[in-house]
């Protein structure tokens, strides 16, 4: 066994080269939102594909592809330049358990320390949030008032209802108490299904707001 399996652990495929990159994440969750989003971001960019990391805080399944070959749950890094930007972007199969509260703040530390070792100091997370009836409607809340208002003067309203579960909160907490700037980019959505249509507004929002100008219909 290469990997005592007590602990999370990466696995890099390349070394990339970044300069100051912004740190995006897009994880399984309501609605599916952030995950569509950040696969959309890495199709858009390009991305390729840099390192793994498994961790015995993942659920107890493999996942089998259409091949019938199986492999451990994991979170990928993918590495992207872009005219304004590098990009380090994550995403992955699943999340801890909701119960098991220790391995959310494991896991997103491991990951902070991790994408820190880059230079990165800002984090972007990407979810979706509960709406009925504002579909598509992008929201934000953030590490410091001005990030927020820089956000929406880009056109997200104000996220002022209480708390965000999961990763997409708790690695921006996390990052606020390592002095890095984050913010979280939210679509509401009913959440009944995965949500394609609020994926790609949060995508396009996010490109919108790094300067990068996406065309219907990608």
């Amino acid at each position: 066994m290469g990997e005592a399996m007590d602990k999370p652990y990466f696995r890099e495929i390349f070394a990339p080269v970044f300069e100051n990159p912004v740190f995006v994440q897009g994880l399984p969750g309501f609605g599916n939102v952030g995950k569509i989003a950040a696969h959309l971001f890495i199709k858009f960019c390009g991305a390729r594909l840099f390192a793994e990391m498994y961790s015995p805080f993942f659920p107890d399944y493999v996942s089998v592809g259409s091949d019938g070959v199986c492999r451990l749950p994991r979170y990928e890094f993918y590495a992207a330049s872009m005219e304004r930007n590098d990009f380090i972007i994550m995403t992955g199969d699943v999340q801890p358990s909701f119960d098991d509260v220790v391995a959310h703040y494991r896991l997103c530390s491991e990951v902070l320390d991790f994408i820190m070792g880059y230079g990165c100091n800002l984090v972007i997370t990407l979810g979706g949030v509960p709406s009925v009836e504002d579909a598509g409607r992008v929201y934000v809340a953030a590490t410091s008032s001005r990030l927020a208002v820089e956000f929406m003067e880009k056109g997200a309203v104000l996220y002022s209802k209480g708390r965000i579960v999961g990763a997409a909160g708790l690695m921006l907490g996390i990052a606020k108490e390592n002095n890095l700037e984050g913010a979280c980019l939210l679509g509401a959505t009913t959440g009944f299904r995965a949500d394609r249509g609020t994926a790609f507004s949060v995508f396009k929002f996010l490109m919108k707001a790094l300067g990068n100008e996406v065309k219907e219909g990608l």
